[in-house]
């Protein structure tokens, strides 16, 4: 995984969702508000307990996600 410091991981904070810097803001929340057409100063004036280089990294991250890559099974087969 990429050096991602503001994204966290705790159990005992949102049941372990992907967080930014240990707040109770799941990168999801910020996700869908982008995708929702929020701009990054949108954002902030709603959560001003927030900087951009959160909102920047949650990107990064979802399209570190996104990379996903699909290797076929090959094995023999029943006969």
């Amino acid at each position: 995984m990429l050096d991602f410091d503001r994204i966290t991981f705790d159990p005992r904070i949102m049941g372990g969702q992907a967080c930014i810097r240990g707040m109770r803001i799941p990168v999801s929340l910020i996700l869908n508000l982008v995708a929702n057409g929020k701009t990054v100063a949108e954002i902030i004036e709603d959560y001003p307990y927030l900087e951009p280089e959160d909102i920047q990294q949650s990107l990064m991250y979802a399209a570190w996600l996104a990379r996903e890559q699909v290797y076929p099974i090959i094995g023999k087969k029943a006969g």
